[in-house]
């Protein structure tokens, strides 16, 4: 274990969003390791959702509070994690890149200096493995391509910039997460969408690249291990499993009842750029931007998006079953997609 873990120490964890599928999860660990956690967030809760009755809970709209009285709320609290905000998946229309910042940059400008007035020692921000590939890929200029993407990178450097001597800052750079929290719809009903429209066909067309993974429980794991770990300013890119489109896929059909013999084809990125037409034209009826461009989108996917594992094991992410976690995600999807499960939407807190 790390020399410089808060040892015999009992953290007061102040969160935002502890009710999310994310935040509830690390809400539950932080809670077994003898922390004490109060949340904010937004109602209604998901019907079956497993909150724990330990965590302090307040339903409001946090922004809506003056200062004061946010630092009223947080006054006495050590760590503030944010496990809030909006993913590439959301809709918005253009400028898409203002909502992101709305609910992703904002909060932290706000939060992050009322956190160091009242004397917080630390904070722990979810973001996203895209910021991993800006930077580890600097000559796709993913940035200057796609909005989210910047809008991450962006809000690094603001969280970062709150850190000093007094105050560390650990950002999380999540990727592809699976598992499901009762009463919640997953994210991946889009991957649904997506492939539907090939199930006649003898085959699936699909890039070439992959993407690396973790289940709910080890985000849970190094949201905590990042708490009570962490020192300075650090970015943390985070995995578990590093999975080719083609592995993915496999799981994902088996998942939908079709077997796991399913042929997948890679197909080049001019290729999905062709197939990817409608989707272009139906953000442009919409009135709506993506966040990831499509034409860009192609060229990401054809990429193996890994990440070692061995950040997320520093912080204290231990061993899962990932099919299990991806079938699960998958049987939600498709009950959405068919009508057979209405559950509550993700939401930024």
């Amino acid at each position: 274990m790390s020399t410089n873990l808060r040892r015999n120490i009992i953290m007061k964890v102040f969160m935002i969003g502890g009710t999310g599928l994310l935040g509830c999860e690390a809400a539950r660990i932080f809670l077994e390791r003898g922390h004490a956690v109060k949340s904010v967030a937004l109602p209604p809760l998901p019907e079956g959702a497993p909150i724990p009755e330990a965590m302090e809970l307040e339903f409001c709209n946090i922004y809506e509070k003056s200062d004061d009285e946010i630092k009223a709320m947080m006054q006495g609290y050590d760590c503030f994690v944010f496990a809030a905000g909006i993913d590439e998946r959301v809709e918005f229309p253009a400028p898409v890149y203002d909502a992101y910042y709305k609910y992703n940059i904002a909060p932290l400008k706000r939060i992050l200096p009322l956190c160091k007035e009242i004397g917080m020692k630390n904070a722990v921000i979810l973001g996203s493995y895209f910021s991993y590939a800006a930077k580890e890929w600097p000559e796709m200029e993913l940035t200057k391509k796609h909005p989210y993407i910047r809008s991450r990178i962006d809000q690094e450097e603001v969280a970062f910039s709150f850190a000093d001597e007094n105050f560390d800052v650990a950002v999380l750079e999540l990727p592809y997460i699976f598992g499901t929290q009762p009463g919640r719809k997953p994210v991946w009903v889009i991957l649904i969408e997506q492939i539907k429209m090939m199930d006649k066909l003898p085959l699936t067309m699909y890039p070439g690249g992959g993407t690396a993974m973790l289940t709910v429980r080890q985000v849970g794991e190094v949201i905590v291990g990042a708490a009570e770990k962490s020192k300075g300013a650090k970015a943390w890119p985070i995995s578990m499993y590093n999975q080719t489109w083609k592995e993915f896929l496999k799981i994902v059909y088996a998942a939908r009842g079709m077997g796991d013999n399913r042929k997948i084809l890679s197909v080049p990125p001019w290729m999905m750029r062709m197939g990817l037409g409608k989707v272009k034209k139906e953000y442009a009826e919409k009135g709506n931007e993506s966040g990831i461009d499509v034409d860009g989108l192609a060229d990401i996917m054809d990429i193996n998006l890994f990440i070692d594992r061995k950040y997320a094991v520093e912080l204290g992410a231990t061993e899962d079953d990932i099919n299990s976690a991806i079938t699960d995600s998958i049987k939600v999807s498709q009950a959405v997609y068919d009508g057979t499960a209405k559950l509550l939407e993700m939401k930024g807190e």
